[in-house]
């Protein structure tokens, strides 16, 4: 027959293999329901006794509660809330000392309306606190020691096994708290999306209307009524810029919307459709659209409809920042293997430390409390996006204020 002595160092050697198995798992998993349970089965089997319970503290409404336990139902035992005063997790979470207790009934400070609650007696605990650096979230007890009673050796390993599983519970409270978070985002950034795209389909039909009914009146009418036909129609083609900026932004950031669909196509032809859906905007200001194309057709990869939106976006941005009687030139050329393109204006120029910013989404290099030229500021987020997704580059050039803007668009060569 072995030792006593044997059977002890056996024993506790076993303890210490177990605590290891318990780090590793408690390292490789971030379910906080699944560390609630391992940690306490844990302490059960390590001190054999009847249960484990792990009381978190709620700091909205300070008190403990039972966030897990065995041999109970940890959703029957977090209907009873434990107070910091007059209770024994609650003095070992206020005064950050452990207790053993071998006679718990003797006891005052024995919370009982929770043996009560659950209808199991308890007749020996040993508590300690959980840690996390000097910080306290919670008590970890070990309650009915079989067969003996709760030692200073029962202690120390208790206490290992709550420094453990203070450190698991903290990182997996924190995921789970920045996962809701994220969820959060997400739904908000859902319900705007289905904002824009629910305002931009019902802003079509008015939009079509008065537009065709201002473009008739200002062919029409004569004097001042044609004025002021041409008055509306300004309001009504920016305010459809406006409505196709939200539709390409919400295709742009909703998966399964932004399909490329590349073809081989003469870039100049992309061009030209995107500068005749601007012309009445330009026509507007009295601003001429140049071209500078080389005779050659340029031959692009790309999808044409996403490229013209990209077009038709960084033309409305030189239209809105020039001023009236300006010339916008729209330019492309070969340069060995790529494929460049560019838009410049004549207008207010961009300050350097805005070169990469303009392209952030809602971003306006004007303050909001002195704006003079409109828009929502995701123009040219909408163009980048497009122009990226197809495998091309774009990038802003400008000597600054009032020296106008170039923007410049790499593309691959077919």
């Amino acid at each position: 027959m072995p030792s006593k002595k044997i059977q002890e160092l056996e024993q506790h050697n076993e303890q210490l293999k177990r605590l290891v198995e318990l780090s590793v798992t408690l390292n490789s998993t971030l379910d906080l329901d699944a560390l609630l349970q391992e940690i306490t089965n844990t302490a059960t089997e390590l001190l054999d006794c009847e249960a484990a319970s792990i009381l978190l503290y709620d700091e909205k409404h300070p008190h403990l509660y039972f966030a897990a336990a065995t041999g109970s139902d940890p959703k029957k035992l977090a209907e009873v809330p434990v107070p910091i005063e007059e209770s024994l997790a609650g003095t070992i979470f206020r005064t950050n000392h452990s207790i053993i207790l071998n006679n718990v009934e003797q006891d005052p400070r024995h919370y009982s309306l929770v043996s009560e609650h659950i209808r199991f007696h308890v007749q020996s605990l040993l508590g300690v606190p959980m840690l996390i650096k000097d910080r306290i979230i919670g008590v970890l007890e070990a309650v009915n020691k079989r067969n003996a009673e709760f030692t200073i050796r029962d202690e120390t390993i208790l206490l290992v096994t709550a420094a453990h599983a203070a450190i698991a519970l903290n990182n997996a409270r924190l995921l789970r708290t920045t996962q809701q978070a994220l969820q959060k985002v997400k739904e908000a950034d859902q319900l705007k999306s289905n904002f824009l795209s629910l305002a931009s389909h019902e802003l079509r039909t008015p939009l079509g209307i008065i537009i065709g009914y201002a473009s008739f009146l200002r062919e029409d009418a004569k004097g001042e009524t044609s004025e002021h036909a041409q008055h509306v129609l300004n309001a009504a083609l920016q305010m459809r810029s406006l409505v196709e900026d939200m539709t390409n932004l919400t295709m742009l950031e909703t998966e399964g919307l932004m399909l490329i669909k590349s073809s081989n196509v003469v870039l100049q032809d992309v061009l030209k459709i995107a500068c005749d859906e601007v012309k009445e905007l330009a026509l507007a200001k009295r601003q001429r659209l140049i071209f500078a194309f080389q005779d050659a057709p340029i031959i692009v990869n790309v999808d044409p409809n996403k490229m013209n939106i990209a077009f038709v976006n960084l033309l409305n941005n030189a239209i809105r920042f020039s001023p009236q009687g300006s010339e916008i030139t729209i330019g492309a050329t070969q340069q060995g293997d790529r494929i460049m393109a560019w838009v410049q204006d004549r207008g207010v120029g961009i300050p350097t430390d805005k070169l990469k910013k303009i392209f952030e989404s809602f971003y306006q290099a004007e303050s909001p409390a002195t704006r003079r030229y409109g828009g929502l500021g995701i123009g040219l987020t909408i163009a980048k996006g497009l122009i990226e997704a197809q495998g091309g580059k774009i990038w802003a050039e400008s000597e600054g204020k009032d020296k106008g803007s170039t923007f410049k668009v790499l593309l691959p060569k077919v």
